[in-house]
């Protein structure tokens, strides 16, 4: 093209036309002037390639005064006279512009989004920019829960319901029975979310004990003593107590001297002050029950004792691994004394089991075979024999106690010997008849002692003893 334009413009030259002066175009380019040279040009002979140049110069300032026009058309279609912005929210505040617009606002440009001053693709933004740290999205799909420090996660147990609560809590008390730790039963109870039902834990337990021994009994209260203050508080406990004075007539029939045990629960809550001191007063002329009545009177009656509220720690009697072992051994002495008068074996064995200590039956074994060597008959013997038999096929007494009662026999025969001399024939006669009726086993039968008999010589060989 640049060819073509210096080869046209030595051609008018040589044959004498009007020369085109480009300079003023080039200084001005959007001006009008230029009319007046195309009228010139157009009154002449032109040759192919200088039509092809003009079309091509008309084509550009066409396009000059196309922009012309547009930036003026901007500029007024922008900012109208009142103040709106065409295709607006028109409940909007005049005069005002809204931040999220991204077209530009000074009436110039071509409306594209503004780059801010911060660069463009692939910069980090303008000079001197401090970035601050970046609280994470949990709505971004690339959030790692993970890898956001430390996160804490707690464990959500819902709330036991009540038709449930009975089936959870009463394993939990009868093991207590068994190991006697409360801080175990404080543990397990904060694994379960019992919250508004929290009081019938102490209903269940002492509904239990009632059923129970007198040890139980003494453990529930110390439990109750125990989870007083930590887990349940005295409104609790006495919401429990006083729905178990509700249900006395249910219990009666369980239990029936459930009111006399209740109120001794009761005394023992407000020594312990697991029950508020005024629990008695609450109830004064309101009591209907006359089972209720019978329970509130008991607990009044051991509070009012001189010394009452001290006294009260063995209102259940001592348990029976608690109790001197004197007293232990002076029981089973009396206990077997009484069996060889009535020949009971069940009052009997009523009465070992009372004494709750299966680990000091032995003492039980000890003291009827030194019943047996201490007699004159044989009617010791077979009594003896059928009271261990019976005990041993109930289970009463397990084989380690037998072995371990007849064991100490073994070991004081020679002092015993010394009491009763005829301990040794005795001692074998009872072994033999107690493994006749499979009360004792072969090993422990010939560990029994044998007492050797010694023969002397006549007077002439020097008194010695014969082999």
């Amino acid at each position: 093209m640049a060819t073509q334009v210096d080869a046209w413009s030595s051609a008018t030259q040589a044959d004498g036309a009007v020369t085109v002066d480009h300079q003023p175009e080039a200084s001005c380019p959007y001006s009008d002037d230029d009319d007046g040279l195309d009228e010139v040009e157009v009154n002449g002979n032109w040759t192919p390639q200088e039509k092809a140049l003009h079309e091509a110069r008309l084509k550009a300032k066409a396009k000059r005064r196309l922009r012309r026009s547009s930036s003026r058309n901007s500029t007024s279609d922008s900012v109208s006279e009142s103040g709106e912005t065409p295709g607006g929210d028109p409940h909007a505040v005049k005069g005002k512009v809204h931040n999220n617009d991204r077209k530009s606002r000074t009436g110039k440009g071509r409306g594209l989004p503004k780059k801010g001053g911060a660069g463009g693709k692939g910069v980090w933004g303008a000079p001197g920019m401090v970035y601050e740290a970046e609280e994470p999205d949990v709505r971004d799909p690339n959030y790692d829960e993970a890898a956001q420090g430390d996160t804490v996660y707690e464990t959500v147990v819902p709330e036991v319901e009540e038709k449930e609560l009975e089936k959870m809590v009463n394993p939990i008390v009868l093991e207590y029975f068994e190991h006697g730790d409360t801080k175990e039963v404080e543990v397990l109870l904060k694994e379960l979310n019992l919250g508004q039902h929290k009081y019938e834990f102490t209903s269940v337990a002492v509904s239990l004990s009632l059923e129970g021994k007198a040890s139980h009994r003494e453990l529930t209260s110390r439990l109750l003593s125990d989870l007083s203050g930590k887990m349940l508080t005295q409104g609790d406990m006495a919401h429990a107590f006083d729905k178990m004075l509700k249900e006395l007539p249910d219990l009666i029939l369980d239990t029936p001297e459930a009111p006399q045990m209740l109120g001794q629960f009761i005394a023992r809550g407000i020594a312990d002050h697991v029950l508020p001191m005024n629990f008695l007063d609450t109830y004064k002329g309101k009591v209907d029950c006359e089972h209720a009545r019978v329970a509130l009177d008991r607990a009044a009656v051991l509070l009012s004792i001189k010394k009452g509220m001290i006294g009260l720690d063995n209102v259940w009697g001592v348990g029976g691994g608690l109790r001197p072992v004197k007293h232990l051994v002076k029981k089973m002495n009396l206990l077997l004394k009484e069996y060889l008068i009535s020949g009971d074996v069940s009052e009997a064995e009523r009465c070992l089991r009372d004494l709750e200590v299966p680990h000091f039956h032995h003492e039980l074994v000890y003291e009827a075979i030194v019943m047996v060597l201490e007699s004159n008959g044989d009617t010791a013997s077979q009594m003896m024999m059928k009271l261990l038999q019976s005990f041993w096929k109930m289970g009463l007494i397990t084989v380690d106690q037998m072995n371990r009662g007849f064991q100490r026999v073994y070991d004081e025969l020679h002092e015993i010997c010394l009491d009763v001399p005829l301990a040794h024939p005795i001692m074998e006669a009872f072994v033999d008849l107690c493994y006749q009726e499979s009360v004792i086993t072969k090993q422990l039968r010939d560990a029994c002692p044998f007492r050797g008999r010694k023969r002397f010589v006549s007077e002439g060989d020097g008194g010695l003893i014969k082999n």
